[in-house]
């Protein structure tokens, strides 16, 4: 669809029509702006916005089937598997992967680092690869018989030389700082802060292949190296062809100095939720690149022994191990029957206001990621701080440890990285020309900082168990890998937990998660989940990594559809925060208003309706944000699910936009239901 990029030619007087004549909602001026001058923020033609035809009926599967839904949501991990399998088989495209590779041989060699960056869902990516992956290695290698005889024979620090970054700094990855990912500036920015220089290796990551800040990273980074080197990279998730009409992705793309590693997988499980297949996609070919690199340094001093100890071998090879993702995501998509009471009884403890706990020890970095990456997509309030109250989050991630700092180590593996504002105010107030992006991005800063730390406790403290005592209904969760002890704390936890009443379940990820040989010890840990995983060789721990990501996308995503939080597999709750967001906003309107005129149901009452248009869907979309605010009968219902309803009764009586109306049809019935009734 090109339509959203060919309004820039429309006049203001056009749009008013067009909207206003229909609806008679003029514009605003802030919706006129967006239409004719933010076309390259209209992202709905990219593939990863399209809508699966596998989960199409998400919502109302796992309304009534969750099984079925979560086997939905699994199958779609089979795009991932077929376009790895076909990467494998491309040399052209599979040499990138192998020059990446080289290129950060060569830097850990000569003692420089390497940058993964990236902004929301991949910002988490790009510090799963650091804090997830790397560190955890050389925390066990330095633990291993081996160390004392090769320690000599490696690059000092090797530990340090991976850093993984999101855009807005750490505390962005417990929920988005708005403004920062429409700015250029501030990848160059961050990358500086971060010390990074002209000799190390910069992956810059965008699911999208559109992100401004990511963009500006690769940009910064490919001007200060010049022509000729191999240490800028971008690596994206949609084909060429749909990102060349967007002037900043155009850029990247023809610009030499940059080198591409595109990732394509198609649509999303759920529309435009890059967490998903997107990021499973990165992720796991950029271990893959690190895996690889990996081998090639530590292999030359390693006896075999030691080396198969390690789980390293030079029979692997980047190609075998993305053919071997297949045997992995059959072995995920399997636990499916599995799940489904977890998905139950998860959704029913919020239905009755109840909270679940997650309790993770070496598994925290990907639950921490998945529990964060639940408020934005399902429009939730973000994990707590400590001086919120009453607590407005569903969910809590804790580590077994005794104090914050000790949870800040444990997912961090190194020190808590906030963004100094003395050092970034300036560069916004002088360089940002929007008065609108600069000022959100300032009122983001002052919450960037290195002091927001103090404001999370994510650990079972004498605190959190006075602020925060499990009560009856609750559901704690003990999520761990195969192999991983459990510790004294985290039985403490677990006995605290069946004291108070609280439902208690176990997840266990890995190969030999099925003997259950961990969890002896804990009462009634026998009736939780155990995702055996192949056997294969796996160093930096990617393949179960990636099996509890895709497990936990899987299940938080059928929690909220089971919940009303999704339409179909459409994120209707989305909240129009940054440019993208409202782009997405849009659509998603126009989308769903436009099923139901083109239904029978609609058709036999009105006869053929013109659809509604691109402009007229961010009309409303602008003045339901404005209704939202204003109206008490709509406070707290999601601008997109209050728009569709209002447009379809305006388009069906005739009578005037009744937001107040339109609030009162979605409380009684829900979006889900109303548009039941419609089609």
């Amino acid at each position: 669809m090109t339509f959203a990029l060919s309004l820039a030619a429309i006049s203001p007087a056009a749009l008013a029509a067009d909207a206003g004549d229909r609806l008679g909602l003029p514009p605003s001026p802030a919706s006129t702006e967006f239409v004719q001058q933010r076309t390259q923020f209209q992202l709905h033609t990219l593939l990863t916005e399209q809508r699966h035809p596998k989960t199409w009926n998400l919502s109302e599967a796992a309304a009534t089937d969750p099984a079925q839904a979560l086997s939905q949501l699994f199958s779609v991990d089979e795009d991932v598997a077929r376009a790895f399998a076909a990467l494998a088989d491309d040399p052209q495209r599979m040499a990138k992967l192998h020059a990446a590779s080289g290129a950060v041989q060569r830097a850990l060699r000569d003692g420089h680092r390497i940058y993964f960056y990236g902004t929301g869902s991949t910002g988490r990516l790009a510090e799963t690869l650091e804090s997830g992956i790397w560190r955890p290695f050389w925390n066990r290698m330095q633990a291993d018989p081996a160390w004392p005889r090769i320690a000599a024979r490696l690059p000092a620090n090797l530990g340090e030389r991976v850093r993984g970054e999101i855009t807005g700094g750490d505390r962005a990855l417990i929920s988005s700082l708005e403004g920062f990912e429409d700015l250029q500036l501030i990848g160059a920015l961050q990358m500086r802060d971060d010390g990074i220089g002209v000799d190390d290796v910069v992956f810059a990551v965008t699911e999208g292949g559109e992100t401004s800040a990511v963009i500006g990273t690769a940009l910064a980074a490919a001007e200060e190296r010049g022509q000729g080197t191999d240490r800028v990279w971008f690596v994206y998730n949609n084909p060429d062809e749909v990102l060349r009409p967007f002037e900043r992705s155009r850029r990247v793309l023809d610009d030499a100095r940059i080198h591409k590693i595109a990732l394509p997988t198609g649509p999303q499980a759920i529309t435009g939720s890059t967490r998903m297949q997107a990021t499973t996609t990165s992720l796991y070919a950029l271990g893959l690149v690190l895996e690889d690199a990996l081998r090639a340094l530590l292999l030359p001093h390693l006896p075999a022994a030691d080396a198969q100890r390690l789980g390293l071998d030079a029979k692997d090879s980047i190609e075998s191990r993305l053919r071997g993702f297949a045997g992995l995501q059959r072995s995920v998509a399997a636990s499916a029957p599995q799940l489904a009471p977890w998905t139950v009884r998860e959704a029913q403890a919020y239905t009755d206001g109840r909270h679940a706990t997650y309790l993770a020890g070496e598994t925290l970095m990907p639950v921490f990621v998945d529990v964060t990456e639940r408020a934005p997509t399902f429009r939730l309030a973000p994990l707590d701080r400590t001086d919120t109250a009453p607590p407005a989050s569903w969910i809590r991630v804790w580590a077994p440890v005794a104090t914050p700092q000790a949870a800040w180590d444990a997912l961090l593996h190194r020190p808590f990285h906030g963004l100094d504002a003395t050092q970034y105010r300036p560069q916004f107030e002088q360089k940002v020309d929007d008065p609108a992006l600069r000022g959100t991005a300032l009122r983001s800063l002052e919450r960037a900082g290195a002091e927001q730390q103090a404001l999370y406790d994510l650990s079972w403290s004498p605190a959190n168990r006075e602020r925060l005592p499990p009560q009856p209904g609750d559901l704690g969760v003990l999520l761990c890998y195969a192999g991983e002890p459990v510790d004294a704390l985290a039985r403490q936890w677990w006995q605290a937990f069946g004291d108070a009443g609280a439902g208690l379940l176990t997840v266990t990820v890995g190969h030999g998660a099925a003997s259950g040989d961990a969890l002896k010890g804990l009462d009634g840990a026998a009736q939780g989940i155990a995702l055996e995983l192949p056997q294969r060789r796996d160093p930096l721990g990617l393949d179960r990594t990636l099996a509890l990501k895709m497990l936990l996308n899987a299940h938080s995503t059928a929690v909220m559809a089971r919940l009303g939080r999704t339409v179909g597999n459409t994120m209707t709750a989305v909240q129009p925060g940054n440019l993208k967001l409202i782009g997405r906003a849009t659509y998603l309107i126009q989308s769903h208003v436009n099923a139901v005129l083109d239904g029978k149901r609609w058709s036999a009452r009105h006869g053929a309706t013109a659809p509604l248009s691109y402009a007229e869907a961010n009309a409303v979309l602008y003045e339901a944000i404005e209704q939202r605010a204003r109206l008490p009968e709509a406070a707290q219902l999601p601008e997109v699910e209050l728009a569709i309803v209002a447009v379809l009764e305006r388009l069906d009586s005739g009578k005037p936009l009744d937001w107040a109306g339109a609030a009162r049809q979605l409380r009684d019935k829900g979006l889900n239901g109303y548009l039941r009734e419609r089609n």
